[in-house]
């Protein structure tokens, strides 16, 4: 969905505000709790710029994005939106341009080296959309689990074992222990590939389209096991994918577009006071950034045939937007 960026307008002061009350206006600012600082994953007016051929591409243009320890979300968006920059960004393979990005408490800004693969080996975990770049080709399912714990030095080997066979048979693969990827089918492979991200234990686990190489049977099974450890183990999965399967299946639905994010599905369950039943109520909300931008829908704007500039009016309870009659 594309549409049109609108800046809200900041309050000047009013007419007779006194210095005083402007000088308290900006102390209560001053008061508040740094943006983000209850989130799991803050990402404050994120840009990322890519230079080819003397070009700059902003992939990020002052994203901003919030996510809450224990949630399972997916993040949508069309090729080019900046959803794949952003997980490269928070899985510690791509480093900003501008802007602040946090996870788990690390800032991925200021991080050297050392504190990125400790990073990516810690805190976060990753699942490819291509199955073969999940697991090492000459190693056993076990093996493959048990490396990233070997790597950190976690734990003795009874430790790590005992951590292996857990988290197959989480992921319903305990079958494939003592079998190499080529002998797995691609859905078993994948769900190898979450017991590999979940091994040290991460706070954050995503995912690049982790279903883009299957069928919808095996997709949701896979979806099925991100529930599990979600459910299970407390962690926190957010997971970019262009299957609505997938999307409609997670309580938060966040889109990205132009580098930006644009819109957010939230899904609560509901039940029925007469019949008892229980049904899933999907709300979309505009997102509205720090800097006070909204992406409205394009086919609102061009409903209306908005272009270039909207008149706005404040209301007791709601903001008005009308095309200007200029324009037309």
């Amino acid at each position: 969905m594309t549409g049109t960026t609108v800046d809200s307008a900041t309050g000047g002061s009013a007419s007779g505000t006194t210095l005083a009350e402007l000088e308290a206006r900006a102390a209560s600012r001053r008061d508040r709790p740094a943006y983000g600082h209850d989130a799991l994953i803050s990402c404050d007016r994120l840009v990322r710029v890519f230079t080819t051929d003397g070009v700059e591409v902003q992939a990020l243009q002052g994203l901003d994005l919030l996510v809450q320890e224990g949630e399972l979300m997916a993040l949508v968006g069309a090729s080019g939106s900046g959803k794949s920059t952003l997980m490269n960004i928070l899985a510690g393979l791509d480093e900003p341009t501008a802007g602040a990005a946090k996870v788990a408490g690390c800032d991925l800004l200021t991080m050297g080296s050392k504190e990125r693969l400790h990073y990516r080996r810690s805190i976060v975990g990753f699942v490819w959309q291509q199955t073969a770049r999940n697991l090492l080709p000459y190693l056993t399912a076990a093996q493959n689990v048990a490396l990233p714990m070997q790597l950190k030095g976690r734990g003795h080997k009874g430790e790590r074992t005992e951590r292996v066979d857990t988290l197959l048979s989480m992921m319903e693969v305990a079958e494939c222990r003592d079998r190499r990827p080529h002998q797995m089918s691609g859905g078993q492979q994948q769900r190898v590939a979450i017991a590999v991200a979940l091994a040290n234990q991460p706070s954050v686990l995503l995912a690049d389209e982790p279903t883009g190489e299957l069928d919808s049977t095996t997709a949701g099974q896979i979806f099925d096991a991100f529930r599990r450890a979600n459910d299970e183990l407390g962690t926190s999965i957010v997971i970019v994918t262009h299957d609505q399967q997938v999307a409609s299946e997670v309580r938060r639905t966040v889109a990205i577009r132009d580098g930006r994010t644009s819109s957010e599905v939230l899904r609560r369950t509901e039940v029925d006071a007469a019949t008892g039943e229980e049904s899933v109520v999907a709300r979309e909300y505009a997102m509205l950034d720090r800097a006070g931008r909204l992406q409205l829908p394009a086919d609102y704007t061009e409903a209306l045939e908005m272009k270039q500039r909207v008149m706005l009016e404040l209301e007791q309870d709601h903001i008005g937007v009308w095309p200007d009659d200029q324009q037309r």
